[in-house]
């Protein structure tokens, strides 16, 4: 498989081993890492890899001792579990749980926060979709929020019939970064059986922080 194609699906992190890259002034590691055929008795996690070595005698190829592989991140969610009616309004900015899962691929989201903990460094696209009755005095609306500051936000306001704002975002995540919709305060937001509300995310592509994949 051309790494192009692996690198839309996996993301290898691999260990090179100090006694393998000695320090020498024209060592240069190029091409792409490529995945080799014998996986032996590695996990369904791990995987044998290689880079190649660029130095004054040539290409070398270099067998690492293996790779973890990252599998695809993707998750959908709405908002209540079970039951129907608004949630809020409230006075301050409020976290938003999606309770309902309906995939959790990576279970990089948390059903029992409401939040999304990117598992590797890359590019990832977010999608909010908003339901609200018309109110006179409380619109419908939430905020993207990436480690605590606000990135985008969803809202809508009339005195009846429905309301139905949504919003989204790609993301460059370093592992470890938290995204999570906060409730905007003074607003209401339905939910029912027909998952009006809801919350989605996937990894587009990883990006690489090692200076030596090319």
């Amino acid at each position: 498989m051309e790494m192009t194609m692996v690198f839309s699906l996996l993301l290898l992190i691999c260990f090179l081993s100090t006694a393998q890259l000695q320090p020498e002034s024209n060592n240069e590691i190029i091409s792409h890492l490529r995945q080799t055929t014998d996986a032996g008795n590695l996990s369904d996690n791990q995987q044998t890899c290689i880079v190649f070595l660029r130095r004054s005698n040539g290409l070398i190829p270099i067998k690492l001792s293996y790779c973890l592989v990252v599998k695809q991140v993707a998750f959908s969610a709405s908002l209540l579990a079970s039951g129907d009616g608004h949630i809020g309004p409230f006075n301050t900015q409020t976290p938003l749980v999606f309770r309902r899962v309906v995939s959790n691929i990576g279970n990089a989201y948390n059903p029992n926060t409401g939040f999304f903990i990117a598992p590797v460094r890359g590019a990832y696209h977010f999608e909010f979709h908003l339901y609200g009755g018309g109110h006179a005095s409380h619109g419908t609306g939430a905020v993207l929020v990436k480690n605590g500051d606000p990135i985008f936000i969803a809202y809508e306001h009339q005195a009846s019939y429905s309301v139905s704002p949504s919003n989204g975002a790609t993301l460059l995540l370093e592992t470890g970064d938290v995204v999570f919709l906060l409730h905007r305060q003074n607003t209401r937001i339905y939910d029912d059986q027909n998952h009006h509300t809801t919350f989605s995310g996937h990894l587009l592509f990883t990006q690489q922080e090692n200076h030596w994949f090319y």
